[in-house]
């Protein structure tokens, strides 16, 4: 008989290889194939929710194995596994296969180094020989099957983390999400840490349970089937007792892990955080001497952390000892107690009975250390279970914050939540405003200014300006001007009354400090409008050459040897190279409206007149904040705000501009 045909003939039952099949994907396919909900694009709502409240213990969910991990969960693998007919499904599969296949291997390595054994007491050199050849030829298909299961179960964590990391991206960067998130609600701090590192973690989790409990289950299943058929049933019995008691026990003492688990990642996301914010403001650190300062900073997150890990070390270490003992040890020690009670409790065999009893002996034991070794793996799979619960919990916080804020809703946790909107305290209600949509005018009818801190710097705005009327917005620090400019440009809620302005493309924002994006120079001045979008609007690199000539940047071309050369432009540039870039972005968009946020600070005085006149031929209409006297010429109205609630919207007269000059 040939090793394949052995092998097809180890589990001697058709029902128990399907079922072997079966119960290794079911793990995780009645979670996946249950009802989808189809997914559907939430039309734009004019109304959101803004929700203040402080933290309460209530609002914290006790993370662990339970009802709502399992929902969270169920959820998340609908997301990766979209459907039977996908290559996630079909890896499973192919996963689930490879498991069984091994598993028979296993069942016929048992057979075969029993034989071998057997071989070698009774001193038969020819089945010595024989047995050892079908080893030796079965090599290359077990070493095949191990290589292809772990082959899937990488692919899998890769195709898993493609699919959650492409949904969740598909829904940080949908509208001014990733903004909200860091601006408009607090409820998560660290979400580069989510995107990343949780998004790993949590794939390569669910992928090592999915294996580390559907394999200890096959393997329960097809050694009970034999160990029933060669001792009976009370063996396998009691092992799947001890099973169900050791499971209950362990996974009672596990329960703080996936409260440790939530908290390391993130008191590594804050680590993480207090890093990147030194990179960021490296400079202005470095002015001010910042250093040491920066390093008690850096040293007290730090030492949040490792405390922490000391904490979860010290804690695994005790329930290490745990599961080694009950889960390994102590299941072997009652595997060989039920094994040899048959045996021993036996009576005296004769001579020509012991050759087959000791094979059997062999054979029954090794299968029952097998079983006893599968059902300690799926008790220490508890311990990977809660973990998982930890990372489902982050996982699941980001989906659901992604959700809120794409319809609307946010929280923000605040000290004091009373912001009044012209009654003592009445707080500013669901009465939230509207925002509509029109060409060649922005309109605001009795808008409160409100910051997402409850902070009311305009009771209610009232202004017009139509296509053409340039606006120079002026008055103190924190009177409401970047507000003015983060509501029209959809950043902030509208809290009351009606904003009309064009559509988001006929609006453009220059802020002070430009940002540079990665790419080449060309990219500068289409942003964010990519090559292809460029050649689509019919414009050319000499077009471009020409808006650089109206900002008078042309030299840069020279200087950077052209169009396609690639730097870090955020340090390659001056501060007034890459504020006449940003004003050769708003040239190259031809918006209706441009907001100009003290944009043109850094530029001369007779470039910034040269900008403004070609705005004003071009038909670009501009609402300018600048503390430049010179600027009043160019403008029709002025929108003063004294910071003290009050505004004042007027033309620009004679008088006016004398007095501004």
């Amino acid at each position: 008989m040939t090793v394949l045909s052995k092998l097809a003939n180890i589990s001697q039952s058709r029902d128990a290889k399907f079922f072997g099949v079966v119960s290794s994907t079911a793990i995780l396919y009645w979670l996946v194939c249950a009802t989808k909900e189809t997914a559907k694009d939430r039309p734009i709502k004019d109304e959101v929710k803004f929700v203040m409240h402080e933290p309460s213990g209530a609002d914290k969910k006790r993370v662990q194995v339970n009802k709502e991990f399992f929902k969270s969960l169920k959820g998340i693998l609908r997301i990766i596994v979209p459907g039977f007919w996908t290559p996630e499904s079909g890896f499973l599969f192919l996963v689930a296969s490879s498991l069984v296949i091994r598993s028979m291997c296993d069942i016929w390595m048992i057979h075969n180094g029993t034989l071998i054994e057997s071989a070698i007491i009774s001193k038969d050199l020819k089945r010595f020989i024989r047995n050892l050849s079908e080893f030796m030829l079965a090599m290359p298909a077990i070493s095949l099957v191990n290589n292809v299961l772990k082959f899937g179960l990488n692919e899998l964590k890769l195709r898993f983390r493609t699919r959650l990391s492409n949904h969740l991206y598909d829904n940080y960067l949908r509208g001014f999400t990733y903004y909200k998130m860091s601006n408009l609600d607090n409820r998560i701090s660290n979400a580069d840490q989510l995107l990343t590192q949780d998004v790993e973690k949590f794939c390569d989790s669910v992928v090592e349970l999915y294996s580390n409990i559907s394999k200890p289950i096959l393997d329960i299943l097809i050694y009970v089937q034999k160990l029933t058929q060669a001792i009976g049933g009370q063996a396998p019995g009691v092992m799947i007792l001890y099973l169900l008691l050791s499971g209950t026990l362990l996974t009672h003492l596990r329960r703080p892990i996936s409260k440790f688990t939530v908290m390391e990642q993130r008191l590594e996301g804050e680590f993480r955080y207090v890093n990147s914010r030194l990179i960021t403001n490296s400079e202005e650190v470095a002015f001010y001497q910042g250093n040491k300062r920066e390093k008690k900073n850096i040293d007290s997150s730090f030492a949040r952390l490792v405390q922490h890990l000391r904490k979860f070390i010290g804690f695994r270490f005790n329930m290490g000892f745990v599961d080694n003992i009950i889960a390994k040890y102590l299941a072997t020690c009652v595997g060989f107690s039920v094994v040899a009670y048959p045996y021993l409790t036996a009576s005296r065999l004769a001579q020509s009975e012991y050759k087959v009893r000791m094979q059997d002996y062999y054979r029954s034991g090794r299968m029952l250390v097998k079983l006893a070794e599968a059902i300690g793996r799926l008790v220490l799979a508890g311990r990977e279970l809660t973990r998982l619960a930890g990372f489902t919990a982050r996982v699941q916080e980001l989906i659901t914050v992604l959700k809120d804020l794409n319809a609307g809703t946010y929280q923000r946790t605040m000290l004091d939540s009373r912001f009044s909107n012209g009654e003592a305290g009445k707080p500013l209600t669901a009465t939230w405003g509207k925002v509509f949509c029109e060409d060649n005018v922005i309109r605001f009818e009795k808008v409160p200014l409100v910051t997402p801190n409850g902070d009311v710097l305009v009771k209610e705005l009232n202004f017009e300006v139509l296509a053409g009327q340039n606006v120079l917005v002026c008055g103190p620090n924190g009177c409401g001007k970047s507000s003015l400019f983060r509501i029209l440009g959809g950043l902030w809620p509208v809290f009351g009354g009606c904003v009309t302005k064009p559509s988001a493309g006929k609006l453009f924002y220059i802020p002070q400090r430009p940002y540079m994006t990665l790419g080449t120079l060309r990219d500068q001045v289409i942003y964010p409008d990519s090559v292809s979008d460029m050649v689509s609007h019919g414009v050319t690199d000499s077009n471009l050459r020409e808006l650089l000539s109206h900002v008078q940047l042309e030299y840069i071309l020279e200087r950077e040897k052209g169009w396609d050369a690639i730097a870090d432009w955020m340090d390659v540039l001056s501060g007034g190279e890459k504020q006449r870039i940003a004003m050769a972005r708003v040239f190259y968009h031809k918006p209706q409206f441009a907001i100009l946020d003290e944009c043109t600070s850094a530029v001369s005085v007779d470039v910034e007149d040269n900008m403004y006149q070609y705005c004003r031929k071009v038909g670009i209409t501009l609402f300018t904040v600048s503390h430049r006297k010179s600027l009043w010429k160019h403008h029709e109205y002025y929108l003063q705000m004294d910071g003290r609630g009050s505004f004042e919207f007027k033309p620009i007269l004679a008088d006016t501009q004398e007095f501004g000059s």
